[in-house]
């Protein structure tokens, strides 16, 4: 326990026996003390951002965000173009949705923050630590594809095929097309086979650019994952100065068969300790 979680705890005993006071001999002043407590609380609470996936959307996140929002202040987010947000001219890349983070982060007067980011979005959390990391505490990563190639682009790519999603997991396909309303989502699913197709060529973050990150990071992966290897994961846990990494038992990629009750009790863990 660190010096504000020691102080904080002593400063809502005394407030405990206040409210007591104050329920006792002036029951109408009540709520404004519980409305301050609530505030000084909230001042030694840290933010916590979570990140969608690709073609994902900030939904998929509440119920991870419902069990860690007793011990931070919860942030989720839609990049640009997923959720229905507008769909940019520009392509998606891993930049544009960092700047939607920063905006984000500018527009909520939130100096720093930590972040949580699932597959695409872990890639995005590692790219903010490298360049704002005046704005970044810690990084937890799950599922995330460090590595990329032509090869490897290709065969996500093959996986994104409207007309085959609709073919042959109807259900999925109208989950995106809710999900993404009022825009299309097939041209969601375009402009994120571009993306990839662009990492491809050009890997948006190379293996030795995480020497360079001393942002603590937890990288953690399902043991079932069969997008995202752990020799990718491992190497970038080995280049990164101020690293753990974690594996995630019976747990394949997509977000929706995670255990959210262990990933947020590995999240909590790891935030929460001393570095």
């Amino acid at each position: 326990m660190n010096r504000d979680e020691v102080l904080l705890r002593r400063t809502l005993v005394l407030y405990e026996f206040y409210w007591a006071y104050e329920y006792k001999y002036h029951p109408g002043s009540l709520q404004k003390t519980i409305n301050i407590t609530a505030s000084f609380y909230l001042h030694f609470m840290q933010h916590l951002l979570l990140l969608h996936g690709a073609i994902g959307g900030k939904d998929q996140l509440q119920p991870l965000a419902q069990l860690l929002s007793n011990s931070f202040i919860i942030h989720t987010l839609s990049f640009s173009g997923h959720g229905g947000n507008n769909i940019p001219d520009e392509p998606f890349s891993i930049e544009l949705f960092a700047n939607d983070v920063i905006q984000y982060l500018d527009q909520q007067n939130i100096e720093q923050s930590n972040i949580f980011g699932y597959s695409m979005g872990g890639y995005v959390g590692m790219y903010l630590a490298k360049h704002y990391p005046e704005k970044i505490i810690k990084v937890i990563t799950l599922a995330t594809k460090v590595y990329w190639d032509e090869a490897i682009a290709a065969k996500e790519i093959k996986m994104m095929d409207a007309d085959i999603l609709e073919q042959k997991v109807p259900a999925f396909a109208a989950q995106l097309a809710k999900r993404h309303a009022p825009n299309n989502w097939k041209t969601i699913l375009m402009k994120a086979a571009e993306m990839l197709e662009n990492l491809g060529r050009n890997n948006t973050l190379k293996t030795e650019d995480y020497t360079s990150v001393t942002t603590p990071c937890l990288l953690l992966l399902g043991d079932r994952d069969k997008m995202v290897t752990l020799d990718e994961t491992a190497a970038v846990y080995k280049q990164l100065p101020n690293a753990q990494l974690g594996l995630l038992p019976n747990t394949p990629h997509p977000l929706e068969q995670v255990d959210n009750t262990l990933l947020s009790f590995m999240i909590y863990r790891f935030l929460k300790q001393q570095q």
